[in-house]
Order: structure tokens, then C-alpha cells, then sequence
């Protein structure tokens, strides 16, 4: 968050899997508010819909765990806010249904006069709880890539 600070940039979160974890990590930093915008926790495909403008032809038809949804997350975070930069995530994070790879997660990043950058993960059956420590960690190393080309 402090480089973000120095850089005079802003972030925006929106996340589903994670279910807010990153935009509660990015305000716990004392002193470094002003380089959050704002957060938006999506879980459920209407609410993709709703607060980011994801058309509902992309979640339904894509069952809103892949990198487009992904991608759409970002940049809809990045749209509906004030941020320069926007990251999200969509993963099954526990046991899914039938055809839900556990531990499947896409991550995307939206950067103003950028195109979107987009990154795959498979952790695997490590658990709820693995499986989002381990998306925020790439959030994490996402958000600092994208500082060191700022």
C-alpha cells in the first residue's frame, strides 16, 4: 500500500472466492487509506452483474469461475470507481459441484490506458481457507508487478 501511496495511485478490489480479504488486508495498513478506493465483494453471479456490470450471458454461460469473468471483473471494478488500478478474483474455492475443479481460481487486472492482464492458478484440495490465502498471496504479487511498471 505505500507504494501505491508514492505513486499517487489507487486501487480498487472485486472479489468472490475471497470474499473481501484483499480490500481488508489493503485498509489494515495504518496511514495508507488513501491508496484504497473501494471494494466490491461479488460472490454471487447477480451481484457480478449488478455492481460491475458483467452481462449475464458471460456469468451464466461461463459459470462466472474463468479468466473472462475475470478480466470483466477488473475492469468493471475499474470502471465503477475512482481506482488506477483494479484486481480480482473469481475461484471455487471449497468442493464444488459437479465439473468445479476445487481450488480453480482466475485473477485479473485492470490498469487505466492498459490492457488487462489475466493469470490462472490451480491450487488444488488444500481447503476454503488454503485456497484463499493462496489467491490473495497472487493478488498480492499481482498488485506489486504492476507498481514496479508504474
Amino acid at each position: 500500500m505505500r507504494a501505491l501511496c508514492q505513486a499517487d495511485l489507487k486501487v480498487a478490489t472485486a472479489e468472490s472466492c475471497t470474499g473481501g480479504l484483499l480490500a481488508s488486508l489493503l485498509t489494515d495498513i495504518e496511514g495508507a487509506g488513501h491508496g484504497f478506493d473501494r471494494g466490491f465483494v461479488t460472490y454471487e453471479s447477480t451481484a457480478k452483474q449488478q455492481m460491475l456490470g458483467l452481462p449475464a450471458d458471460l456469468t451464466d454461460r461461463n459459470d462466472a469461475v474463468t479468466s473472462a469473468v475475470a478480466r470483466a471483473m477488473a475492469e468493471g471494478a475499474l470502471k465503477n470507481s475512482e481506482a488506477d488500478i483494479a484486481l480480482s478474483v473469481t475461484g471455487f474455492a471449497g468442493p464444488g459441484g459437479e465439473g468445479a475443479e476445487e481450488g480453480l481460481c482466475h485473477f485479473g487486472l485492470a490498469r487505466r490506458g492498459e490492457p488487462t492482464t489475466q493469470h490462472e492458478e490451480h491450487f488444488g484440495a488444500i481447503g476454503r481457507g488454503g485456497v484463499r490465502i493462496a489467491a490473495l498471496g497472487v493478488l498480492l504479487d499481482m498488485l506489486e508487478e504492476a507498481l514496479e511498471q508504474a
